[in-house]
């Protein structure tokens, strides 16, 4: 499932909150893109000899004119798990920190830490459901304003009421991102 989806206990800043930054939504930042381009270029650097799959800009920062949490989200697709962890040392030199975050599907870091959040990043395998979630999200986001709208009203009302609790805010669009997903589904299927 999509960044957005609900988690594992076991997260980064499950720790009651207190070394955890707050989530807080803000208006889109034309800025985002070219963030994440320059991440982009230093990921491929660092870790392109474990990348098969691409490296990707997801998320919301990832939808044109879409409120976010100001972090951007990118999905490297690796081959398998096992076999992408000797890049961590790699990672760590560009600040990344490892957090065994639903470990069965990804690798999950964030930079430069779970207090101060700029990045995060997915080493997610390509044959997986969830590398593909991740884009089809993001993608039907894309080409649905409407729907993407609608979600970030959503963010909007629980960033607010879940400030200090990242897991709840997070558990709290799941039923939204799992029937934005199968419309998703329905319209690969259509066409």
């Amino acid at each position: 499932m999509p960044e957005d989806e609900a988690h594992d206990t076991g997260s980064p800043g499950d720790d009651g909150g207190a070394s955890d930054e707050p989530v807080r939504i803000v208006v889109y930042d034309h800025a985002w893109p070219k963030r994440f381009e320059q991440e982009r270029v230093a990921l491929d650097d660092a870790i392109g000899g474990w990348v098969v799959g691409g490296i990707h800009h997801v998320g919301s920062t990832a939808v044109p004119d879409l409120d976010a949490k100001p972090v951007i989200d990118i999905l490297a697709g690796v081959a398998d798990l096992n076999g992408s962890r000797p890049c961590f040392d790699r990672l760590a030199r560009l600040r990344y920190v490892y957090f065994p975050y639903r470990s069965d599907e990804m690798h999950w870091f964030c930079k430069p830490s779970p207090s101060r959040r700029t990045h995060h990043l997915h080493l997610v395998p390509t044959g997986s459901p969830r590398f593909h979630d991740e884009l089809a999200f993001r993608d039907y986001l894309r080409t649905h304003l409407d729907v993407a709208r609608e979600y970030g009203t959503l963010k909007h009302r629980l960033a607010v009421e879940f400030r200090h609790d990242r897991e709840a805010y997070t558990d709290a669009k799941a039923d939204f991102i799992r029937e934005t997903l199968l419309r998703a589904a329905d319209d690969r299927r259509r066409h």
